[in-house]
């Protein structure tokens, strides 16, 4: 055992100052393992990255949550007319389904629009303005920073009240109080009577905190109530969505009065679907990720597996004379392996210090971290390419004939 390690010190040594001789050429050997450690660490971060970008964006939407809409949210193009010709939804669907709903902890219609918000000489255009019941703040798990939202009495009369969200709120009153103040929204004066804590986006696009909700009479009033709504409705929990969905179908069904052979007019919506929508993009990323990494580490091993028999080609006159003076064939055979996985285990570290560069650029398009898993996978890699690619040349020069080795000149 002793013997083993004293062995295996001394091919570590030789090795070491091999390499130190020939750093250019160890540095282009290197160059198809950086990329491929690049490569999967990438192929990693993306795909990390996006599963978090997913599971915050689902929060926002709800994980328990179900959509009642007309059409679904990843129809076929070829279905997409036709389904926008089915009956609008209703407002009051969303009190018939709270009224018959076994598995519905909470419900309510939502309606959206687009218009600009003003606040004296300042202006945002484009923000998402949604008009809903006050059971809204229980199915979104609304959260204020101050205020207070609105209440059954503001729905019932139609107040011009509404609560805006953070980045409207900090683009309009930026050194002000927002409550009580009066803005105008598609040229209609609303009071400010809540402001939303902040949310963040959507898959990094759609901003939550660009928004401002208002009672749904008011926004019917202003906006116009002849448009096709939304109920969401909560589950208790992820394991009930299934049966909360299979009840609803039957429940809006009766409500629309249609017979069992004819189908759906409307579209039962589901978070798990984008969660469907990444797997295939997982899927594809994986692919062209793995392909690559193949690529670039079979193209690297290779000019491994070639330098380290032009290394025991320079080197046979070496090898002749520790075996002459008692070197056994598995010092010879780990020195030059141990080489072979050194040249590997520096592209790693040259790789890995690469990947953190490219995780900050891929961290400005989804929340990508550097996981210390993919650290540990990429020196896995590299000293099995290191052991794959460098056996060959090392088991010839531990096969070496010592005599012959000696006369080569």
């Amino acid at each position: 055992m002793i013997r083993f390690f004293v062995e295996t010190w001394e091919s570590l040594f030789i090795a070491l100052r091999s390499l130190s001789t020939n750093r250019l050429r160890s540095g282009l050997t290197m160059l198809g393992i950086v990329i491929g450690i690049v490569t999967v660490t990438a192929m990693i971060t993306v795909i990390n990255g996006l599963e978090n970008a997913m599971d915050k964006s689902l929060a926002l939407l709800g994980t328990n949550a179900v959509y009642i809409e007309k059409t679904g949210w990843f129809t076929e193009p070829r279905l997409r007319s036709r389904h926008w010709s089915r009956p609008d939804l209703r407002a009051d669907l969303a009190e018939y389904i709270r009224d018959r709903s076994e598995y519905a902890v909470a419900v309510a219609p939502l309606v959206q629009t687009g218009r600009p918000i003003r606040y004296r000489d300042r202006a945002l255009y484009g923000v998402f303005i949604q008009g809903s019941t006050p059971e809204i703040a229980s199915v979104d798990d609304v959260k204020l920073s101050e205020g207070r939202w609105y209440n059954e009495l503001d729905n019932l009369v139609g107040r011009n009240v509404v609560v805006i969200g953070h980045s409207v709120n900090e683009s309009l009153f930026p050194s002000e109080e927002a409550i009580g103040k009066t803005i105008r929204i598609g040229g209609k004066r609303f009071e400010v009577i809540g402001v939303l804590e902040e949310q963040g986006k959507f898959f990094g696009m759609f901003s939550f905190d660009e928004q401002a909700q208002m009672p749904i009479r008011t926004f019917e009033r202003h906006f116009g109530r002849f448009r096709s709504v939304t109920i969401k409705v909560n589950a208790e929990s992820s394991e009930t969505v299934p049966l909360l969905e299979e009840e609803l179908t039957g429940i809006v069904r009766a409500a629309r009065g249609l017979d069992a052979m004819e189908e759906n007019n409307f579209e039962v919506n589901k978070t798990e679907a984008f969660r469907e929508q990444l797997a295939a993009v997982k899927t594809v990323v994986y692919m062209i990720g793995i392909f690559l990494t193949g690529l670039a580490l079979v193209v690297g091993g290779i000019g491994v597996m070639n330098i380290m028999f032009v290394t025991v080609k320079e080197r046979t006159k070496e090898i002749g004379v520790r075996k002459a003076v008692g070197a056994s064939r598995r010092a010879i055979l780990s020195q030059f392996l141990i080489e072979a996985v050194l040249v590997c285990i520096a592209a790693g570290l040259t790789g890995v210090l690469l990947s953190i560069g490219v995780t900050q650029i891929i961290n400005q398009f989804v929340p990508a971290s550097f996981a210390s898993g993919t650290v540990l996978l990429a020196f896995g890699i590299c000293v099995g390419v290191g052991v794959i690619f460098g056996v060959v040349p090392a088991w010839n020069a531990a096969r070496m004939d010592p005599i012959e080795a000696l006369r080569h000149s």
